[in-house]
């Protein structure tokens, strides 16, 4: 019986232990959840940390989904931190959805977060628009440079104005594509005008165009505007390349000229050595002229006349 009493004082001692032991460890949490009204079990505590989620920030993330009337379970917050997802950014942006009156679920604002994009800015964007330099700052570039078709060059500047496209966020292309077709759309819309002067006292005729032209497909975002925010006048390239080109044809002429002149004194350098070279042969010609003469005197064809006394 003594054994047994041991035994029980033990059990309950261990029993005891190990509820301070928890109470220590989750009690300040168990009390801030229940007292928040986003009620969670001990055991629901214990098991997460047995799974090794981190207690502290889904049942906060919870508490603040509660406050604000959304009712999230702990296990759909406890799948999205096991998937390495941010649980309270994603809280966060259906927070700030709810009060917009954007319709978004946790499941598509976790597949947003898993996906790699941050759901909250995507959900701010789409409440507060963001302006998109074109070009980005980051390029390089300070302008987009094109040529209207009287060989003038423009310089412009752009702002686009952007809200994020929710159901579009998964898949679609980012800030990058949108400065890139914008880009691409300014260039046209110079490229087509007849007179820079055209450009430059209408520079909406540019936003105009390039709006018309849908460059928010397939992207996350959509285009509320393009307001074109300075265009300069830069270089004359049209007579800059006539320039080029007549450089390149004078080129072309003096290498002509050069292989003319070239072909010209070699021909007279062929007809001074075919000159010296008859001029030889006429030499040995007359050198076998008294060789002749003499072979036709012993031969009797040419009498010497005697001279007279």
């Amino acid at each position: 019986m003594e054994m047994i009493l041991w035994g029980m004082w033990v059990v309950i001692g261990l029993i005891i232990f190990m509820t301070i032991l928890v109470f220590a460890n989750f009690g300040v949490l168990w009390i801030q959840a229940a007292s928040s009204g986003a009620k969670v079990s001990m055991f629901s505590l214990i098991g997460m940390w047995f799974r090794k989620v981190n207690p502290t920030v889904v049942i906060n993330s919870r508490i603040m989904a509660v406050k604000t009337g959304l009712n999230i379970p702990t296990e759909v917050l406890e799948a999205h931190y096991l998937a390495r997802g941010n649980v309270p950014n994603v809280v966060r942006a259906l927070i700030a959805a709810s009060r917009a009156n954007i319709p978004l679920t946790f499941q598509k604002a976790a597949a947003i977060d898993l996906a790699g994009r941050d759901v909250l800015d995507a959900v701010q964007t789409s409440v507060y628009p963001k302006v998109i330099d074109c070009p980005a700052h980051k390029s390089g570039k300070n302008t987009i440079d094109a040529v209207a078709q009287d060989g003038i060059q423009l310089k412009a500047k752009a702002r686009v104005t952007v809200r994020a496209n929710i159901d579009r966020l998964v898949g679609g292309a980012t800030e990058e594509t949108i400065i890139a077709r914008v880009g691409e759309g300014i260039v046209s819309a110079i490229g087509s005008a007849v007179s820079h002067k055209e450009v430059l006292e209408n520079p909406d005729r540019i936003s105009k165009a390039v709006l018309g032209k849908g460059l928010d497909s397939g992207t996350a975002y959509e285009i509320l505007s393009i307001d074109i925010a300075d265009v300069d006048v830069g270089e004359n390239i049209g007579a800059k390349l006539q320039t080029d080109q007549a450089d390149a044809d004078r080129r072309v002429a003096q290498a002509k000229a050069e292989e003319k002149r070239a072909m010209a004194i070699a021909f007279e350098q062929e007809m001074k050595a075919k000159v010296s070279e008859n001029r030889g042969k006429v030499v040995l010609a007359q050198a076998e002229v008294p060789k002749a003469i003499a072979q036709a005197f012993r031969e009797g064809h040419i009498y010497s006349t005697p001279s007279a006394s």
